[in-house]
């Protein structure tokens, strides 16, 4: 009797900020890895999620959107995450918004152009555009790059991610599991807590405070209530680059700063299952993007 084969491989998500990866790799791995917002430059780390069957396991990377210009250390670290992906990919995913435009000399067409993998064009947010603009960016893009094939999609509404999964599938190289079968990703779970933070700074802030902040998690200890329920005390800090952010972040009367507590905590507490108790402190560290110490630190080198 023959063994049963096994599929296993890397699936890369690659693309422009905001063009919707996070978003399809939720959609795909049916857990929530990544914050979404509806602000660029939301990812800033290489994150895996795994999907595992009977007979596959797909680990699938969302990366940060690939910047041109990077006008800081943090940024050049978050194209690093992008550019290792262009060397490991079993399949590739090239995500791009149906809105958006690449130029001609664009220098992600040549680094495409260089992928052995498998490789497919991802059309995403197709209901925002006509049918005409869909088709016109096939043209344009197949012309380019030499794609398997070309699935527009709605990553958002999951319309046509299940045939984005179809073709994962069947170009799956043949191969054993990389992780246990029950494991969702390579991240602790105090990665996500951290990333829960930062979306709801993302949500609620405008202009420069968003990009300017970064969390780290002082503690993460789980404990039960005087009731004996399951309990996660969680302390983080909130780095902000200049002195004047921090009263900006904190709000009138540490108003606004409760409130991103009050969200974040609500978010935490149904993606742990148990309930949490959340302290968040304000400091700041000058210019914290370009400090090699405090990038180490988060997680960019």
């Amino acid at each position: 009797m023959s063994e049963t084969k096994h599929y296993s491989g890397f699936v890369n998500i690659i693309g422009r900020p905001n063009v919707g990866k996070s978003t399809l790799m939720n959609a795909l791995v049916g857990e929530r890895m990544s914050i979404i917002t509806n602000k660029p430059q939301t990812t800033r780390h290489r994150i895996i999620g795994i999907l595992s069957g009977d007979d596959f396991q797909i680990i699938f990377s969302d990366t940060p959107g690939i910047i041109n210009n990077p006008s800081y250390k943090m940024q050049e670290a978050m194209n690093a995450f992008v550019n290792t992906t262009f060397e490991d990919s079993d399949v590739m995913l090239f995500v791009v918004d149906a809105k958006e435009n690449y130029e001609e000399d664009d220098p992600i067409i040549e680094k495409i152009k260089k992928v052995d993998a498998p490789k497919f064009l991802i059309i995403n947010k197709i209901d925002l555009v006509d049918s005409e603009r869909v088709v016109a960016l096939i043209q344009w893009w197949n012309d380019k790059i030499d794609f398997k094939e070309t699935v527009p999609i709605a990553a958002l509404e999951k319309k046509n991610t299940d045939t984005v999964f179809r073709l994962i599938r069947e170009n799956l190289p043949e191969g054993p599991a990389f992780y246990p079968k029950d494991q969702l990703t390579d991240r602790p779970e105090r990665f996500f807590v951290s990333e829960i933070i930062r979306e709801k700074i993302l949500e609620q802030y405008h202009q420069e405070i968003p990009y300017s902040t970064e969390v780290s998690i002082e503690s993460f200890v789980e404990t039960k209530t005087n009731a004996g329920e399951p309990l996660v005390r969680i302390e983080a800090v909130i780095y902000v680059m200049r002195k004047s952010q921090k009263p900006i972040l904190i709000g009138k009367g540490g108003a606004s700063i409760k409130r991103v507590g009050m969200e974040a905590r609500k978010s935490m507490e149904k993606w742990l299952e148990q309930k949490v108790f959340l302290e968040m402190h304000v400091k700041v560290r000058d210019n914290w993007r370009d400090d090699e110490q405090m990038l180490n630190r988060f997680g960019y080198q």
